[in-house]
């Protein structure tokens, strides 16, 4: 009994420590993309592909190394993808140009999906459905810290270091939770072993996903970039078809037209990155250039939200267990949409405690909707389709992602214009900011019935 707790323990503190990596790597790069451009003398288009590249390599993988992980064995691929994702971290570190930084990033990126493809699987294959909500409310709350140490910490390491030393760091970090990967974990989990993998319906999803977001990431800077979104959508809707004749596809889309919680529980997710990715740009921009703080500073402002975020999470995984997860998940949007409705009113007046205190309540709604819906996602499966939707949850993620940065680059193009924010008008700035919330509160407000229609979780055969 002793060792079963130990080994469960370990198996949650490694797949924490992967799940800290890459939001950490995320945000603490973002504090770095100045100093990169400066050294490799970039203009802000190519230097924005620093972090869309990462992103993108991210979500075209996800779902296809999900199922690779299902039929070889989860283990197998996520010792992969820390393996993958260290080396790269090394080689960004001393890369010597910005387009080797950038085939580094994308690599870093496919490590990324293989960490994020098979942890949460992992967690689930291991845990019992009583803790399930529990250890999944940790395991956010590794993302939750990773995103509030990653400006803190990687401006710091910028500022004294370079922004080199934010890729060794990652890289050390790595290095111990493959040693952990490898000696501890005892299992592989392949829960469709033995089943055919879908070659077809991977590159056809990897494409179409890739020209869809790529299209959508690039719409205002490109003038093709429309056709692009077209191409992916022309692909993808391929994808469904060939996808519902394959004995064995890559994504079970029956997953969504036969369950509805998994349908709605991703949707909601969808909608909720949506509404909230964009917040911290649009805040950094609204507290550096509309109210003139530093950098340093605004990233303290800023740490309210993932604070309560990696406080609460553990604590809303756990009330999820005893409370059915579309009830948690759905207050926690609510007070979410709450929080999107109040910033739409701000202004260079707004009193800086009621900026933090709203930050707080929406890293709180977020806390209280995130670990829930992944419980809900990952207990409405069965074992052979937990990869699959571990990575479909990802998958909602990136795209989220990518749709909402989409909205806050179109609204800010449309209000500011291509001109530098050192040049921009603060009155057209706020104007912006407050139209790019005003769509989120919306997005949110709708993603609230998203939450509602899944219904209650039935407990698969695990």
């Amino acid at each position: 009994m002793e060792q079963d707790v130990l080994f469960k323990r370990l198996t949650l503190l490694v797949a924490a420590m992967a799940s800290f990596l890459t939001p950490f790597m995320g945000s603490a790069i973002n504090l770095a993309i100045p100093a990169i451009g400066d050294e490799f003398a970039s203009n802000a288009f190519i230097i924005s592909w620093v972090a869309t590249s990462y992103l993108l390599a991210s979500a075209a993988f996800l779902v296809p190394v999900g199922r690779l992980a299902d039929i070889v064995g989860r283990k197998k691929i996520f010792i992969l993808g820390i393996s993958v994702f260290g080396l790269s971290s090394i080689l960004c570190g001393i890369a010597w140009s910005i387009e080797t930084l950038i085939i580094f990033r994308v690599l870093q990126g496919a490590g990324s999906a293989m960490i994020f493809g098979t942890s949460m699987a992992i967690l689930t294959s291991v845990f019992p459905p009583q803790e399930r909500g529990k250890v999944l409310g940790i395991n956010v709350a590794s993302v939750y810290i990773g995103l509030s140490l990653g400006p803190v910490l990687g401006g710091a390491l910028n500022y004294n270091f370079g922004w080199r030393s934010i890729f060794y760091l990652t890289t050390l970090i790595a290095v111990v939770a493959l040693v952990l990967a490898v000696t501890r974990l005892k299992g592989e989990w392949a829960g469709a072993k033995g089943e055919k993998f879908d070659l077809v319906g991977s590159v056809l999803y990897s494409t179409g996903i890739l020209t869809f977001m790529y299209g959508i990431s690039s719409v205002t800077a490109l003038d093709w970039a429309k056709y692009a979104v077209i191409l992916g959508l022309v692909l993808l809707i391929i994808f469904v078809r060939y996808e519902m004749k394959v004995v064995h596809p890559v994504l079970n889309l029956k997953l969504f037209s036969r369950n509805v919680t998994f349908a709605f529980s991703n949707l909601a997710a969808l909608i909720n990155y949506s509404a909230t990715f964009g917040i911290a740009f649009l805040l950094s921009l609204y507290l550096q250039v509309v109210m003139g703080f530093n950098s340093q500073t605004a990233g303290f402002i800023l740490l309210s939200q993932p604070v309560l975020m990696a406080l609460l999470s553990p604590f809303a995984g756990t009330l999820s267990d005893r409370v059915q997860p579309r009830v948690v998940a759905s207050l926690g949007m609510t007070l979410t949409t709450l929080a999107l409705f109040v910033f739409c009113f701000l202004s260079r007046n707004t009193p800086l405690w009621l900026v933090v205190l709203n930050l707080a309540l929406l890293g709180s709604g977020f806390a209280l909707f995130s670990s829930p819906n992944t419980n809900a996602v990952m207990s409405s499966v069965e074992k052979r389709f937990l990869g699959v939707a571990s990575s479909t949850i990802g998958t909602m993620r990136l795209t989220g992602q990518t749709v909402s940065m989409a909205v806050v680059t179109l609204l800010l193009a449309v209000y500011v214009g291509n001109v530098e924010l050192s040049q921009a008008s603060p009155d057209l700035l706020i104007k912006g900011i407050r139209m790019s919330l005003a769509v989120f509160t919306v997005i949110c407000f709708g993603g609230i019935f998203a939450s509602l229609a899944r219904g209650n979780v039935k407990e698969k055969e695990l």
